[in-house]
């Protein structure tokens, strides 16, 4: 399968509105990396490459993508029937026990589709499924089979980040998204990112950029600006995107009220990032979005 889809998960901080931004930026490629891949909605926005390789230390999540891309049928048998309701959201988040890699998918997809924001930081992974504005579970099996398609032939590891960069191929692409520099990620992400972190990757990417090409995504603050002052590229970037509320916190969280602990704003938003890159990345036409067919 080569062709746009959604990812099949909700995730903080994804990159679902700047898809088409991004893709105007990615050069032609033979391999395409992403250490931080999150929701991977770049991944599934684009053609595959010849070889694919999504990465992030996140266990939970890469069990689920693995067990869609494996056992696609199994895992909608076992969700086959599920409504989305705060009671088996609560049951999935409280009760259930995985006892095996695939039931670990199921509760991991369940409460992916039915948290809002897909948080799955259990200390905020509150119910936010609404009909109008969330995948129906009618409509999960169909997004799974899509999501298995194009998964076929990636590989998909649990690493952390200098693993993938060190061990990523010479003339490759990554795709890095980190978490942002200024952002309280203790309330999204079951793993935190410190600023050791983001040193560190500063340093390997700059000890790297002679071997491969690499777009950067952060937010856009002083301190990474001059962290990563010697790449070749930084530009500023905005786009408009909306969170759709579910029926209770349209309900609960009028006038900026907060629906359990997190403050519900109005739906339209301004998305403001810098894009760094180690190439002359000025509009790769070869993969606006739509994108052309450029690997078929």
């Amino acid at each position: 399968m080569n062709q746009t889809i959604n990812s099949p998960f909700r995730y903080a901080g994804g990159k679902f509105y700047a898809r088409k931004l991004i893709l105007e930026h990615i050069p032609i490629h033979i391999s395409y990396i992403e250490p931080f891949a999150g929701g991977a909605s770049i991944f599934f926005a684009k053609n595959k490459a010849e070889k694919n390789w999504l990465n992030d230390i996140d266990e939970g999540l890469m069990n689920c993508f693995t067990i869609i891309r494996d056992y696609p049928e199994e895992l909608i048998k076992k969700l086959d029937g599920e409504k989305a309701t705060k009671e088996r959201h609560s049951f999935y988040k409280n009760i259930f026990k995985p006892k095996n890699k695939l039931e670990k998918a199921v509760r991991w997809f369940y409460l992916n589709r039915t948290s809002y924001s897909g948080i799955m930081n259990m200390q905020n992974c509150f119910w936010g499924y609404g009909d109008k504005f969330s995948m129906r579970p009618e409509n999960w099996p169909r997004n799974i089979r899509n999501t298995s398609k194009k998964l076929q032939g990636v590989m998909l590891t649990s690493y952390d980040f200098d693993s993938v960069i060190n061990k990523a191929e010479d003339s490759s692409f990554l795709f890095i998204d980190p978490p942002y520099f200024n952002a309280d990620q203790s309330k999204f992400y079951t793993h935190s990112f410190k600023k050791d972190d983001h040193l560190r990757l500063g340093k390997i990417l700059k000890e790297n950029s002679h071997r491969f090409k690499y777009l950067i995504t952060y937010d856009d603050c002083e301190e990474i600006r001059d962290m990563y002052s010697w790449a070749l590229e930084i530009h500023s970037k905005q786009w408009n995107y909306t969170i759709n509320r579910t029926d209770d916190q349209k309900k609960n969280g009028k006038n900026g009220k907060k629906v359990n602990g997190m403050k519900v704003k109005g739906s339209r938003y301004k998305g403001k990032e810098i894009f760094i890159t180690n190439y002359p990345s000025v509009f790769q036409r070869t993969l606006s979005f739509p994108f052309q067919q450029a690997f078929q």
